[in-house]
């Protein structure tokens, strides 16, 4: 166990709780190279505005599909790619959820997520809705990860201090943005590393 006393968790969704199909998979359907719809929807310049709220999800994803009509050869095909890449597949990982649920009998935990506005749907879909005390939605703040801002304000809204917080995320680069406020830093790379940090808190 640590020295360090945790009041909250603070945890990302996707890559940590919630688990993507292979994108490189609608790729393959549409006879596309690989990894063309990812450079197209995830380039600093197209997902930016996106997860801090310029623009709107829906707005995003045409915007993505104007991009793809090159590649594409059409309008028509593009945005029938961006439908696929809309109904992908995700899932909740059942064992880090259990997780956050046994950490939530004794600290809460917020939602910190480079999101776009679907976020809250997304949730409810997931049966998400009620598993966290607080969610910072990115594209509700007007900033993203790893700006400062997004940790203090998730910090803020369960009124504990950053250096009481364990913050949790599958980017290296943004818990280390999360320890350089002083926080705890978790780098997720799976639930029995997640356990186990969460055990050397004394949170489960």
């Amino acid at each position: 166990m640590t020295d360090r006393q945790i009041g909250a968790v603070l945890c990302d969704l996707d890559g940590v709780l919630r688990v993507w199909g292979e994108l490189g998979e609608v790729d393959a359907a549409y006879g596309l190279p690989p990894g063309t719809v990812a450079g197209a929807a995830f380039r600093d310049e197209r997902l930016l505005p996106a997860v801090t709220g310029q623009v709107t999800d829906e707005q995003w994803r045409a915007a993505v599909a104007a991009d793809l009509v090159g590649v594409c050869g059409s309008t028509v095909r593009a945005r029938e790619v961006v439908a696929a890449w809309g109904r992908q597949p995700s899932r909740v990982d059942p064992e880090v959820l259990a997780l956050l649920a046994d950490v939530r009998r004794g600290v809460p935990v917020v939602l910190v997520s480079n999101g776009t506005t679907r976020l809250e749907a997304d949730l409810t879909a997931l049966g998400l809705d009620a598993a966290f005390d607080a969610v910072v939605n990115t594209a509700r703040l007007g900033a993203a990860k790893p700006e400062a801002r997004v940790y203090l304000a998730a910090a803020e809204r369960v009124r504990v201090p950053p250096s009481a917080c364990l913050f949790v995320d599958d980017s290296q680069g943004n818990t280390a943005a999360a320890e350089a406020l002083g926080m705890s830093g978790h780098h997720f790379r799976g639930a029995a590393g997640l356990r186990a940090a969460l055990r050397g808190h004394g949170l489960i």
